[in-house]
């Protein structure tokens, strides 16, 4: 079947239609796998002994899956990450399907590499080491050394791969038209939509020349950080199915011993990883959808490398401000507007009827925040929310179930390294921070509803953003004072203007109280002196009939209240 580079399940169906005894073989095998996992089941049941062979038949489910090849073993992580659609007990079972199989013989491997290079292996590597340092369901990884000494990483494709996934992604394909109408899951849409996705995603994974573009994007995205390290790629030593790039000299991040050993700071290591989780969903927009302990490294001076971009994905604009926007209002409780995000992030069709959902959030999201935002974390919240699956027409966008198995992963790994972690200690004065300093609109505007309430300013919240953001020690308050009050003096920040006179004076009085809270709180990082040169930049930059403007208004209402 020819290197057709991207899923095309209209020619896959042509190229099929004349090879039926493929097809036969090939479905039988898999059927004969899955009638006896069925009967296992169906076994269970007659003599009712579910709940308590519940574990052994995950176990089977996962050995099954791993004998039936690689485009199972994808299927089966994949639904590691859908509770909307698979019970925990399988959850948990199916999240060990790491990637780990037996290796694939050596000089298959290095004919794979002169045939796609098409230069000896003694050509390209001064060395290579004898058999491969991981196996995992799609290719293997060497580790080499070129001629001008620069030490290497190898990656190799199985061999046959191609076809062997275009034939079982045909059967999937065919057995999803045919299975969907019986099937009761909560899918809420088209079954074949599902298993194109997961075709297309999955020959982006098998396509070396596209993962060694999405590691070059990432590693642009992160150029100016000093805590990210991501490997170089050698162009001229990679093809379709073999990928050179840097090789990196670190620990696993689970390797929790060595990382001691070597000195290092676990929880500057995993602030550095949770941060850079954030930036990749909230600012770039482009993420890591597979950071399994086995593709994280800590380095030696402390940095983080990231390695493995098979499986990126991308976030619009609007997505990520929604996401913004759920954060804000999950830490708010405003359980009511979150469902409306949730609406916008299509886990709910919009023509829903949120009314009874948000009690059911409240009550699952409320109890998973616990009464301190520091006892919150996504692996209780995510648990919490498969039991929502069920009972109300939630689904998970495909992006999402690669985003919440990132957070969860993330999370695990961090927990490993410190198990009285949490993750919101460092996610918060992220978005704090973000907020803070927006630089569009958009952001700028989120600050504001994170502010106001029903109208009424809350001082409380400035107050705790600031000392929140403020614990992270690079940041620093007066550029953010700056924007703050260049916003406020421009034609955007009218509204916040009238908002903050009122504020300042509601209820008949001044709140002379607050300020000198929030004076208390940031008094020592504002130098006056330092203060004062930020308030007359901000103010030089915009005209002094805007400023004289404003002031006769303020000092009108004050004494009208005197």
């Amino acid at each position: 079947m020819g290197q057709h580079q991207s899923y095309n399940p209209k020619v896959i169906a042509q190229h099929y239609r004349y090879r039926p005894w493929l097809v036969f073989w090939r479905a039988f095998t898999i059927i004969w796998s899955f009638t006896g996992f069925i009967l296992n089941l169906k076994w269970d049941e007659w003599l009712d002994k579910v709940e308590q062979n519940k574990l052994k038949r995950a176990t089977q489910l996962r050995q099954l899956l791993t004998r039936l090849g690689p485009t199972f073993i994808k299927v089966g992580q994949a639904l590691s990450t859908r509770p909307d659609l698979i019970t925990k007990d399988y959850l948990d079972e199916l999240i060990k399907l790491q990637d780990q199989l037996p290796p694939f013989n050596n000089a298959i491997a290095f004919g794979i590499i002169e045939t796609e290079l098409q230069r000896s292996v003694t050509e390209v590597f001064s060395e290579i080491s004898p058999d491969p340092i991981a196996a995992a369901s799609l290719g293997q990884v060497y580790r080499a050394r070129l001629h001008n000494g620069e030490e290497v990483a190898v990656k190799v494709q199985r061999p046959n791969l191609r076809p062997v996934l275009t034939l079982d992604l045909y059967l999937m394909r065919w057995a999803a038209g045919w299975l969907a109408p019986w099937l009761p899951l909560n899918l809420g849409h088209d079954l074949t939509l599902i298993v194109d996705e997961f075709g297309t995603k999955l020959f982006e994974e098998i396509d070396y020349l596209n993962e060694g573009r999405n590691a070059e994007k990432f590693a642009t995205n992160f150029r100016n950080d000093p805590h990210v390290k991501v490997p170089a790629i050698y162009w001229r030593f990679c093809a379709t199915r073999v990928l050179t790039l840097e090789w990196i000299n670190g620990f696993k991040l689970t390797d929790t011993k060595s990382i001691t050993a070597a000195g290092l700071n676990t929880d500057t290591l995993i602030q550095v990883g949770v941060t850079a989780g954030l930036q990749q969903l909230l600012e770039y927009g482009f993420f890591h959808a597979d950071p399994h302990p086995g593709n994280l490294f800590a380095l030696p001076d402390g940095r983080m490398a990231y390695i493995d971009f098979g499986m990126m994905d991308q976030l619009d604009e609007l997505t990520k401000e929604t996401l913004v926007d759920a954060i804000v209002h999950l830490v708010n409780r405003d359980y009511t507007d979150l469902a409306a995000d949730f609406v916008k992030l299509g886990f709910l069709t919009p023509d829903t009827d949120i009314r009874p959902i948000v009690p059911a959030l409240e009550a699952v999201l409320g109890n998973a925040i616990g009464q301190s935002v520091s006892s919150f974390n996504f692996k209780s919240i995510t648990d919490s929310f498969s039991e929502l699956m069920y009972e109300y027409p939630f689904r998970v966008p495909a992006k999402f179930a690669l985003i919440i198995r990132s957070l969860v992963t993330q999370e695990g790994i961090a927990l490993s390294l410190n198990p009285n972690f949490k993750i919101v200690e460092v996610a918060y004065p992220y978005v704090a921070r973000r907020l803070l300093t927006g630089e569009t609109p958009e952001l700028r505007r989120r600050l504001l509803n994170l502010l106001f309430k029903d109208g009424k300013f809350q001082w409380q919240r400035l107050e705790d953003l600031i000392a929140i953001a403020r614990s992270d020690e690079n940041f620093d308050l007066l550029p953010t004072a700056q924007l703050g009050l260049q916003y406020l003096l421009s034609d955007e920040g009218k509204f916040l203007r009238q908002q903050l006179v009122l504020a300042l004076t509601e209820d008949d009085r001044l709140h002379t109280a607050e300020v000198q809270r929030l004076w208390d709180l940031v008094k020592d990082e504002l130098k006056p002196n330092r203060l004062f040169n930020v308030a007359l930049e901000a103010l030089t930059e915009l005209s002094k009939e805007r400023t004289a403007a404003i002031l006769p208004t303020a000092v009108l209402r004050f004494q009208q209240q005197n």
